[in-house]
């Protein structure tokens, strides 16, 4: 894995403020742009920011630092780390705590069930078993067959259900579409049917324009009965 700068920002005030570095090899150092570097010069930027000494933290040398001072061509580099920590490279099977390893065939048989499509080795990924247990699940030859009950590897704390979906999702992923989902394709509208939708495509009942002279002389005429009956019965 790449070394890579502690806390840049604060690095760049510092040999800001304690170095004659140009900007420009500050910004290449803390991986900024050198307008952003000198805003930090200028005090329009980073101004509730502490500076970082990279000499403390051990990710730059007194000696690196002044041959930039005297270059400014001298691009600087990163100290190389006094301690290196390798990369943890997980192989084989999942480590399962003594405890709920009585629980994996529970967990084995849920997986074959409810998740067909998942080959041995992930299933070995997951709950941390052999393929010779998966195999002797899936054909009913445990010595605990009898016993099993399916049981969600998630529940029994096994696996996270993280790594459950990544791994239904590897396995899914190159497989056909199933017929319920084909089905379930048919039945919904696609987006392009739906959006593309225009008022030529409504019922003949919505596509009658509603005549507004013959609204008003209906309203008017009704208005007019009215005032009739009004006055015949004040006769």
């Amino acid at each position: 894995m790449a070394q890579q700068l502690l806390m840049p920002k604060a690095t760049a005030v510092w040999l800001v403020d304690n170095t004659s570095l140009s900007f420009e090899q500050i910004a290449d150092f803390c991986t900024m742009h050198p307008l952003e570097v000198k805003a930090i010069a200028d005090g329009e930027s980073a101004t509730g920011i502490k500076g970082l000494d990279p000499i403390m933290t051990g990710q730059l040398n007194r000696d690196e630092i002044e041959r930039g001072e005297k270059d400014i061509k001298h691009k600087l580099k990163l100290a190389p780390p006094k301690v290196r920590v390798p990369e943890s490279k997980r192989k084989g099977p999942r480590y399962t705590p003594v405890s709920k390893r009585q629980d994996r065939p529970n967990a084995i048989l849920w997986l074959v069930r409810n998740h067909p499509e998942l080959k041995d080795a992930q299933i070995s990924r997951l709950v941390g078993t052999t393929k010779n247990t998966i195999e002797q699940i899936r054909e009913r030859t445990h010595w605990n067959s009898a016993n099993l009950t399916p049981m969600d590897p998630v529940t029994l704390g096994l696996c996270s259900q993280i790594d459950l979906d990544l791994e239904v999702e590897k396995a899914t992923r190159d497989m056909p579409p199933r017929a319920e989902d084909l089905a379930e394709e048919e039945r919904l509208l696609s987006a392009a049917q739906t959006q593309n939708w225009s008022p030529l495509e409504r019922p003949a009942d919505e596509e009658k324009e509603i005549d507004e002279a013959a609204v008003f002389a209906k309203l008017s005429s009704m208005r007019r009965d009215a005032s009739e009956d009004d006055e015949d019965e004040q006769r």
